[in-house]
């Protein structure tokens, strides 16, 4: 006789377990703890398995019915239900560590001793923000390149440079994924031609006979003393602003009129070191009697 709900409720444990069918091979066992743990019981190759479905009233009748259902499809098959459920599981494990998000982890990880710090913030931060919350938990063989192009869309209206960064990151983790096996194409190449930037418009550079009249209206300037100075040092130097703004004074070796960034400040991760013409000895002499800093 089938089960029903209101049965399964009433149903007291015994010292010892006991079993009521449901029909086609489902069962309820009632254990002495007051468990009631939903069994199918099948054969295959002439002999007798047990299935565990799970338990009540977690797995409801009908549900248990609907998993008796399946489970049967797999035993005419020649497959043991438990057997498909842990290659499910394996599928569902491989599945989520090729999601574009778990790529993406992967490839910031991966570049994060070869990029500056800021360079690794930006990424992470533009993935974040305008690429995960679309497709980082897509796997990577359903990304499109219409979802890459929805999402530089986006950014481009916003900021068009960060959507040309967004295109190259979107492209290097689509490879990253190739190259793992978690992927068949760059999603990234279509879109090559998508964002353009606006043609860069560079400021005319001083004629030689205007650099005289430039240094004669800096020093005239009333502003704030090393901002004058750090102006004067990207001349005599020809650093470039960052350097020059990040400097420290154990940086300079006034001794031997040279100026080393160490290696952790560069781009390319080695030391370089400018030599310092006389004027710039001078004028970091006097910087360093006013402030004592940069």
């Amino acid at each position: 006789m089938p089960l029903a709900d209101t049965r399964i409720r009433s149903l007291k444990p015994s010292d010892k377990p006991y079993r009521l069918t449901d029909g086609g091979g489902l069962g309820l066992e009632v254990r002495p703890t007051g468990g009631r743990l939903w069994r199918y019981r099948y054969r295959l190759a002439g002999k007798e398995n047990v299935f565990a479905i799970g338990a009540y009233p977690e797995v409801s009748l009908k549900e248990a019915r609907s998993a008796r259902d399946e489970a049967r499809k797999l035993v005419k098959k020649g497959i043991h239900p438990a057997h498909q459920r842990k290659a499910d599981l394996l599928r569902m494990v491989n599945e989520n560590a090729s999601t574009f998000e778990a790529v993406a982890r992967e490839w910031l990880e991966a570049n994060k001793k070869h990029w500056t710090l800021r360079t690794y913030r930006q990424r992470k931060q533009l993935l974040e923000r305008d690429v995960l919350p679309a497709i980082g938990k897509l796997p990577m063989r359903q990304v499109t390149p219409a979802d890459g192009h929805k999402i530089l869309q986006r950014i481009e209206a916003r900021a068009p440079q960060m959507a040309v960064i967004a295109k190259q990151s979107i492209g290097a983790i689509s490879r990253l994924a190739i190259v793992t096996m978690r992927a068949d194409s760059d999603i990234a190449y279509p879109l090559r031609n998508v964002v353009r930037t606006a043609p860069v418009r560079h400021k005319r550079p001083l004629r030689p006979n205007e650099i005289p009249k430039f240094f004669a209206a800096l020093d005239q300037y009333s502003g704030y003393f090393p901002t004058k100075a750090a102006i004067k040092l990207l001349w005599f130097t020809l650093a470039r602003p960052k350097e020059v703004l990040e400097a420290r004074w154990e940086e300079i070796d006034f001794d031997n009129a040279v100026w080393t960034i160490p290696a952790e400040r560069m781009k390319m991760r080695r030391p370089h070191t400018f030599p310092l013409p006389t004027q710039a000895i001078e004028l970091l002499g006097v910087l360093h009697g006013i402030s004592g800093s940069f």
